[in-house]
């Protein structure tokens, strides 16, 4: 099937995951008009440092932007700045020299109806003009008594960006509500401050479970809102206006009931909202003691006002009542028997508490409060309008509960990078950071495609495959930094040491204790095979891409002693931090400008994708995949794409070994397999793997030397060679699609690409359109699959990695005459690039009549040499030679590394009876060097072009090794590519 990526929600409606926290808390307090005399001001601003504390407050509370208190000193000048300039909030006190502050109130209310304005009172006895009827005077939102205490002040700000806020927030996020009743100014201005600073805080210690910085700030706005009501009627109104979000009401005893000072309102106030809702916690407060029995009759909390034990009574109340503190498991006689800290140490009570207290706190809605209290208002929704009734049993209710949290759990940390916290440290977290400092460039692209795989649910569920990013922990580049300055390794960076010599030093470092004790703790929980890959800084970058220069481990993780295990982890990450100075990094970065001593490296940890077979670690698949093909043939198009797959390690694939190539759009079509010889011939033969044998393995500079290199007929009786081959016939001559014994076993991929048992094209297809529309430049993603072991599995589907292909902009429209291609050396029709240059005078060929394909390494090396003099000289170069240029599989091509032709300006691909191999395309190696524009031209068959080999060897040779020619021309050849037909010529001047 066909999977079409809606682009709008790629783009358009992309989020960072908390965007339901982003658009709480929309209105807030940033600027204060105060009005007062200057004796009151020079108190609030001298004596109580007023500006400075609040300052302080929203810092040690970790609240954001405080606000700008502007002062004046007249009602008057008050009405004026108010038309020149947009206040939040008035704050007037009573005594003023030309107008009484409630007259001031009714004058701003008539210029601005809905803005604040709170009266600041040294007393509590309201004026005149205010009577039973009327417990706020006209133009008065709220009278509070002023002591000095800045707690008020941000209570007051609160308090009003909650009226502001509170019906956007409950009706968009569903966000809870605290009713506070209460109609003394003395007694509202003493406990509002407590009640928001217990709040607060609260909400900060539900903050520590957030997954990342910006998740805790974010958990802030979801807080609880408080509401205050001075009498009857206004506590009437909103809990109506506001039922569904109720969380808990607090109470006076007596207050104003149809104008009526009335004893026992607050009473009857709570017998309503119990009779309404009887999980609703309510307290009821005086500062008489013995209103307690009232309570008693409620049922409510009662608290004393004028105990000295008020803001621990409080304090309780939140925690207890609320779900504020730890989730307490108690029996139905109130008796302890267990805690949870948070979602997850929840999920995993449930399995051991016994019924009667699960089906006492379901009764009592404990569940849905305690989540609703951590902000997960989603789920605790889910979870409130259920009973045990709902369920056929016990087990059936809990099995309910343990899934939806699970899933709760899961989907909240899907597409966010939680920080490592080894207390809290969650093993089924997807993608965690260690450090401060930055991802890297690898990092950086598999965070990214987890949030894209978050924002286009489709890609998981359209395919009856299991498509994730394996799990991944990432130390940063903070990391990398610290440990260079603390070993003195910075000096490396500009030195020109073996690779040996750098791995050495970097191996005899030591690392800061942080490192090692989060690492040691995240060890404890995870033991399954890891991969331990290189994200620096500039790998994986868009424009300069440091594609398979570093180093990567793949560690077996299964040693009986945490210590050992820690050992190999972290002589793993050493070297990787050392692959960072090796040569090849450092000429690649001298030919892109770079500064090896800039460059930072992070590290991930991640969970290797496979399964164990017979003491065998590897994937049934392991391939890469490009947007963009450079190589298109028959119904191809550029941008149908292209993948490369391989059974076992993706080693294999990304080091050009041998392999298949298939685009996802047309996957049965194999030019390359189009007779029984060529498949004979191209099949894979070996494998890659991780021998398991509860050892860890000697790790050195070689990132493979603990990979076991397998035949493929060592694993023909494991479920991926059953799976994946066919049966050739010897007797028939012919290759048939399924495993018989009648025969020998072919690796074809046959019922994965024509009888879509797995549908890997598709989902390539989809997973590269959506990359590509997510990074807005042609991507390459390496992946791996695992295979179903029974009809009731599902595939898997792994991404390893995503990266831009390239993003150079070689605009210019090049023009190929018929009398270029006449004259041309050299003419190709698969040509990579786009560029019209003439900066090359000498010339690198391996003589055809000496090529000899088991003497490929030594080529290399003759290659290498040639190329640091011609580097030594600044002289651009053209290399010539057979087959697939880097390909690890010497009898494929010249197995050069990038260190060993990094002066290179153009190199030609060509055929030679000696040596069959297709076109070079998606390993490390050609990423490289079509990232640096380095034009790579095919002429390996006639209809592909041709190269003048007669006119080329009749040249005069200027230098010349065993296998290699090299020739200087008297003049730069010109060399045209033309990006639209793929077309080139190499024209001698």
């Amino acid at each position: 099937m066909a999977l079409t990526v809606n682009k709008t929600t790629v783009v358009k409606d992309f989020d960072p995951h908390f965007k339901l926290f982003h658009e709480l808390m929309a209105r807030k307090i940033r600027e204060i008009l105060l009005v007062s005399t200057p004796y009151d001001a020079w108190i609030m601003e001298q004596d109580c440092c007023l500006s400075e504390r609040i300052i302080n407050e929203y810092r040690g509370l970790n609240l954001s932007h405080p606000p700008r208190l502007t002062w004046t000193a007249t009602a008057e000048e008050a009405l004026s700045k108010l038309n020149k300039k947009r206040f939040d909030m008035v704050i007037t006190m009573p005594r003023l020299a030309d107008m009484d502050a409630f007259v001031l109130g009714q004058k701003i209310k008539q210029q601005a109806p809905e803005l604040p304005v709170i009266l600041f009172s040294h007393s509590s006895i309201p004026s005149q003009e205010c009577t039973i009827s009327q417990t706020r005077p006209p133009g008065i939102d709220r009278i509070l008594v002023w002591t000095g205490s800045t707690d008020l002040l941000l209570a007051a700000i609160k308090s009003t960006e909650d009226t502001m806020n509170v019906d956007a927030d409950t009706e968009y996020g569903g966000i809870r509500v605290i009713l506070f009743v209460e109609d003394s100014p003395i007694y509202l201005s003493s406990l509002l401050p407590i009640f928001y600073k217990e709040l607060v805080s609260q909400t900060q210690e539900v903050m520590e479970e957030g997954l990342n910085e910006e998740h805790r700030l974010l958990t802030m706005r979801a807080r609880p809102k408080i509401l205050v009501a001075e009498d009857f009627e206004e506590a009437v109104y909103l809990y109506r206006r506001y039922e569904p979000y109720i969380l808990g009401v607090i109470s006076d005893v007596r207050f104003p009931k149809r104008c009526r000072m009335t004893e026992d309102a607050g009473v009857e106030f709570l017998r309503m909202v119990k009779a309404d809702h009887f999980d609703i916690p309510l307290i009821l407060g005086s500062s008489e003691s013995s209103n307690a029995a009232k309570a008693e009759t409620i049922p409510a909390d009662f608290v004393d006002k004028n105990s000295p034990s008020l803001h621990e009574d409080i304090r309780s109340f939140f925690q207890r009542r609320l779900g504020f503190g730890d989730f307490i498991f108690q029996m139905p006689d109130g008796r302890e028997i267990a805690r949870a800290s948070n979602l997850r140490a929840l999920e995993k009570l449930f399995a051991t508490i016994p019924d009667e207290s699960f089906i006492h706190h379901c009764n009592n809605n404990d569940f849905s409060r305690w989540l609703f209290a951590r902000t997960e208002v989603e789920l605790a929704s889910k979870v409130r309008p259920l009973s045990h009734d709902d369920f056929e049993d016990v087990a059936s209710h809990r099995q309910y509960l343990l899934a939806a949290i699970k899933a709760r759990r899961r989907e909240r940390q899907r597409g966010v990078v939680v920080d490592f916290d080894p207390e809290t440290f969650d093993p089924d977290t997807d993608f965690l950071k260690l450090g401060k400092g930055s991802l890297g460039g690898k990092a950086r692209g598999l965070a990214f495609l987890t949030t894209l795989l978050r924002q286009n649910p489709q890609i998981l569920s359209s395919f009856h495959t299991h498509i994730y990013v394996p799990q991944t922990l990432v130390l940063t580049t903070d990391g990398f930094e610290e440990f260079i300055q603390l070993n003195n390794l910075k000096d490396l960076a500009t030195t020109d040491l073996p690779d040996e010599e750098i791995a050495r030093r970097f191996l005899n470092g030591i690392f800061p204790d942080w490192i090692e004790d989060n690492l040691r703790a995240y060890l404890e929980k995870v033991t399954y095979p890891l991969a331990v890959r290189s994200s620096s800084l500039l790998e994986d970058s868009q424009f300069r891409a440091y594609a398979g220069l570093y180093s990567t481990y793949m560690l077996t993780n299964d040693c009986p002693e945490v210590e050992e295990r820690l050992a190999q982890l972290l002589r793993a990450i050493k070297l990787v931090y050392a692959s960072t100075y090796y040569q090849a990094p450092k000429a690649f970065s001298r030919r892109v400008g770079q500064r090896t001593e800039e460059e930072q490296m992070a590290v991930i940890i991640q969970q290797l994708a496979g399964r164990n077979y017979k003491g065998y670690f590897y994937p049934a698949i392991s391939g890469v995949a490009q947007s963009h093909n450079y190589y298109p043939f028959a119904r191809m198009k550029p941008e149908d794409g292209i993948a490369t797959i391989a059974m076992g390690l993706g080693k294999m694939v990304v080091e050009g070994e041998q392999s298949l190539r298939f685009c996802p759009k047309y996957p049965q079509i194999q030019p390359q397999r189009s007779t029984v010889e060529d498949i004979l011939n191209n099949a894979q033969q070996q494998f890659y793997c991780l021998s398991m044998d509860a050892a860890c393995q000697a790790l050195d500079i070689n990132d493979a030397s603990n990979l076991t290199r397998q035949d493929i007929m060592d694993a023909a009786q494991e479920p991926p060679m059953r799976l994946l081959t066919s049966t050739y016939s010897p007797q028939e001559h012919r290759i048939r699609d399924t495993q018989s014994s009648r025969g020998y076993p072919v690796l074809t991929f046959a019922q994965v690409l024509k009888h879509n048992q797995v549908p890997l094209p598709e989902i390539l297809d989809a997973a590269l359109s959506l990359g590509q529309r997510g990074m807005g430049t042609p991507v390459e993603i390496e992946f791996s699959v695992n295979l179903p072991d029974s009809s009731n599995d599902l595939a898997e589907f792994a991404f390893l990695q995503v990266r831009p292909m390239t993003a150079r902009a070689e605009s210019q429209q090049v023009d190929i005459t018929e009398e270029d291609k006449e004259k041309a050396f050299c003419l190709s029709t698969k040509a990579l690039g786009n560029t019209q240059r003439g900066d090359m005078q000498d010339i690198l060929y391996v003589q055809p009549g000496v090529f000899d394909p088991g003497k490929t390494r030594d080529i290399a090396r003759e290659i290498s040499k040639l190329n640091a003099k011609l580097v030594e000289e600044n002289c651009k170069y053209l290399l010539i030679g057979p087959g697939r240029w880097g390909s690890a599989d010497r009898f494929l091509g010249i197995p050069v590394n990038w260190r060993d032709i990094h002066g290179v300006g153009a190199i030609v691909e060509s055929g030679s009876d000696k040596l069959k191999a297709e076109p070079s395309q998606g390993s490390h190696f050609f990423h490289n060097i079509t990232t640096l524009g380095i034009n790579y031209i095919t002429v390996t068959e006639e209809r592909h072009g041709y190269l003048d080999w007669d006119w080329l060897i009749s040249q005069e040779i200027h230098d010349q090794t065993e296998h290699i020619a090299h020739v200087r021309l008297q003049h730069p050849i010109i060399l045209k590519v033309d990006g639209r037909s793929s077309t080139s010529v190499l024209l001698a001047t």
